[in-house]
């Protein structure tokens, strides 16, 4: 197709509304199931990069919402048949395959749907779902003419490579396609760098390694450079990994590429060692973190009983979200105190840090301390009086919180209590993201690459893969880039933490009553922490 004739396919589906959510099976509308479709109040604009090369991005997409009985809402993802007509199926190459000769069920139902919320009363409504994931009987490509490409994109994360592999294995084994690239360097690989032939025999120890064999970058996004590479390539199916930045540019790419009018698949898989993605259960080479989070921990305990008044400090990763350090603090029962950036604290006075630590080492001789990257930095901010600075995906840039606290507390105890204390630091940060993904990850990781494939064979695109309640479910990507999940520290789990540790909570019970009793208490606790401190 020359240039001439794109435009004008793109300038005619550019009005297209979305006409059904999977042509495959005939839907009409009943009184009881209506289709709807919410268009956000931002404008549709193609993602732009910031002078710092990060991605400035308007998420704007028409939103499928299909309504029926007792409050039911299906928040359905863009499928090719909503911009593009007249597109022939195949049938699913699944149903010839040997390794699914078995298998009772070849495809999932067309209607299968996944609960955001199961805990319910009786006469709650059902709420909002997800559509299953799974092989549909149907497929909107033949596997000759599939060229597929994967990048990676922000931080190193384990389980990269186990994602990489299973997805071109998935797709050379389960449907028989044979050309898929690999895009070097993050995003600005599609056109400023070399791309690598990906086969099984080339991703097949990869797994074992850490980190990713495409290379990563944060940054470098240019929607309009990276359509234009994909539709020079004859790329037609896309498979982004990265972290909510990341996805918030899958996204752009999407919309271009709708614009565009072209017949390729946008595929999400979200990628955070932080657990930071909301609406999924757990990001993938979470459980490695925290896994190996336990051998730092397990050393600084060492360190700590080993010496008289011994302190034991770790820091771990958790830029907003403290989901590594609370689930370690939890598994390793070594930990006196956690310390994560939902959850303010202050050093001095009646209930702060020091009179913590100073009672726990009357109490036992020791102690342990983890605290995520994150937390604290008010009081950084406060004292060292710093600017406020983003790396190239956006991210602000962080002081080294372990290493304050840890001459914080030196000075404390040597100086003003004339206390004599060992204190070791222990920072395991890019050593934990940079291992290989465990058994857990591995598996995890091979549900999520299958499942964006299944996704991208049947027509889907602009969609994120992830469990929901223990179902893996295709999201839009809208619901992925909208917030940021965080520990909720007026919920059981940092209460068990609390119990387990039975540290202090830092925070003034009369003014955590008077903030639920006004409604306030979460606003308040992320984002005015120390209004509500006892100092």
């Amino acid at each position: 197709m020359d240039s001439s004739s794109i435009s004008s396919t793109a300038a005619s589906f550019v009005t297209l509304k979305f006409r059904c959510f999977d042509p495959t099976y005939a839907y009409s509308a009943t009184p009881n199931h209506r289709r709807s479709f919410v268009t956000s109040s931002r404008s549709l604009t193609p993602c732009a990069t910031n002078s710092n090369g990060s991605m400035a991005t308007t998420e704007n997409s028409e939103r499928k919402i299909i309504t029926g009985e007792a409050g039911y809402v299906l928040e359905d993802v863009p499928h090719f048949s909503d911009y593009i007509s007249d597109l022939p199926t195949h049938p699913n190459p699944l149903q010839d395959n040997p390794s699914y000769s078995v298998v009772k069920q070849h495809f999932v139902d067309v209607d299968d749907s996944v609960a955001q919320n199961i805990v319910v009363h009786q006469d709650s409504p059902r709420g909002r779902h997800f559509r299953r994931v799974g092989p549909r009987e149907k497929v909107y490509f033949e596997s000759d003419d599939v060229h597929a490409c994967i990048v990676t994109c922000g931080g190193l994360c384990p389980g990269l490579n186990t994602v990489i592999r299973e997805i071109v294995c998935g797709l050379y084994y389960m449907y028989g396609v044979h050309k898929v690239l690999g895009i070097e360097g993050g995003y600005r690989g599609f056109y400023a760098r070399n791309t690598i032939p990906l086969t099984p025999k080339i991703v097949n120890g990869i797994h074992k390694r850490g980190g990713t064999i495409l290379g990563t970058s944060r940054g470098g996004h240019d929607t309009s450079k990276i359509v234009d590479s994909i539709q020079d390539r004859g790329i037609n199916q896309v498979y982004v990994l990265g972290g909510d930045g990341t996805q918030k540019g899958a996204s752009a790419i999407f919309e271009e590429i709708r614009r565009r009018g072209l017949k390729v698949a946008v595929a999400g898989i979200p990628k955070t060692i932080d657990n930071d993605i909301p609406i999924i259960d757990k990001s993938f080479g979470f459980d490695t973190a925290v896994e190996e989070a336990q051998r730092a921990i397990s050393a600084a305990h060492v360190e700590a009983e080993s010496f008289e008044n011994g302190i034991g400090v770790v820091k771990l990763m958790g830029r907003y979200s403290g989901f590594i350090a609370m689930y370690a603090t939890i598994a390793s029962r070594d930990v006196d105190c956690c310390l994560i950036p939902e959850s303010p604290f202050y050093l001095e006075g009646p209930g702060g840090l020091f009179e913590y630590i100073e009672k726990r080492l009357k109490e036992n001789g020791h102690m342990v301390i983890v605290i995520a990257e994150g937390a604290g930095q008010e009081l950084l901010s406060e004292i060292m009086h710093t600017m406020d600075q983003q790396d190239a995906s956006g991210n602000k840039l962080l002081q080294d919180v372990g290493l304050w606290i840890s001459q914080k507390i030196r000075d404390h105890f040597g100086k003003k209590r004339k206390m004599t204390i060992n204190l070791k630091y222990i920072d395991p940060t890019y050593m934990i993201r940079a291992v290989p993904s465990n058994a857990s990850d591995n598996v995890y990781c091979t549900l999520l690459a299958h499942s964006a494939i299944h996704g991208a064979m049947a027509g889907y695109t602009g969609f994120t893969v992830g469990p929901v309640n223990g179902r893996h479910a295709y999201i839009p990507f809208y619901r992925i880039t909208e917030r940021q999940n965080r520990v909720v520290i007026t919920d059981r789990m940092w209460a068990r933490l609390l119990s387990s540790t039975n540290q202090p909570s830092f925070l003034d019970p009369k003014k955590v009553k008077q903030s639920k009793e006004e409604g306030k208490l979460d606003t308040q606790l992320f984002n005015h922490a120390p209004k509500i401190l006892n100092n």
